[in-house]
């Protein structure tokens, strides 16, 4: 699939001078699931839209533990790598995919001629921003104000409205790592849950019921 069809499909709002120029410029990346894609400490060269995939964004602590922000999929961008790029600063976040992905890149040095000549791509970064802001209120509510049994059905209900489908191939600890719980609470709330109605436990996966 060529760039200008991948942007005729998930940036449709993008004026056509803005999808030839991007064309022009850009480059495709095919990350696989696990791969690393963006580390704390890196300079940013260049700022990502997701075609294909989901990326995972976390910060990881001292001790290793991951905090997890937010996922990417196909259609939105990094809103961190163009802060990052802009600024010339390093990426304070971790960045990897969790399926086999295909990512766009372009370089940062295009990000200064790109907001004044083309003004979808400025409001696009601006709703980037905007977005991925309110995504992180989010996170940052339920931790503060929320139990972890509604921070975990909350989460869940993500993982099924943004892969779409009742079966969420994610382990426990998996779950435990994004939500910075330990896998033997998460485990024990999935059980509640299954024994509600929410949800069915399988070997490899998790049903979603609701």
């Amino acid at each position: 699939m060529s760039i200008i069809a991948y942007l005729e499909a998930l940036f449709p709002e993008f004026e056509p001078e803005l999808k030839k120029f991007i064309a022009e410029n850009a480059s495709i990346a095919h990350v696989a699931d696990g791969d690393q894609i963006i580390r704390t400490g890196q300079n940013m060269r260049s700022t990502v839209l997701i075609l294909e995939g989901r990326i995972k964004l976390y910060r990881e602590g001292e001790d290793g533990n991951e905090f997890f922000m937010y996922y990417l999929e196909p259609g939105d961008a990094c809103a961190l790598s163009m802060i990052c790029a802009t600024r010339r600063q390093t990426s304070e976040v971790m960045a990897k995919a969790i399926e086999d992905a295909i990512l766009l890149t372009l370089p940062i040095g295009l990000m200064d001629e790109m907001m004044k000549q083309f003004k979808t791509w400025y409001y696009f970064v601006l709703e980037t921003y905007r977005s991925r802001f309110e995504e992180l209120l989010v996170v940052i509510d339920h931790i503060a104000f929320k139990g972890m049994d509604e921070r975990l059905q909350f989460y869940l209900a993500g993982q099924y409205e943004q892969q779409g489908q009742r079966e969420l191939r994610i382990t426990h600890g998996e779950i435990a790592s994004d939500l910075n719980s330990s896998r033997e609470v998460i485990s024990r709330l999935l059980k509640k849950m299954e024994q509600r109605g929410d949800l069915l436990l399988h070997r490899n996966y998790i049903e979603w019921l609701r």
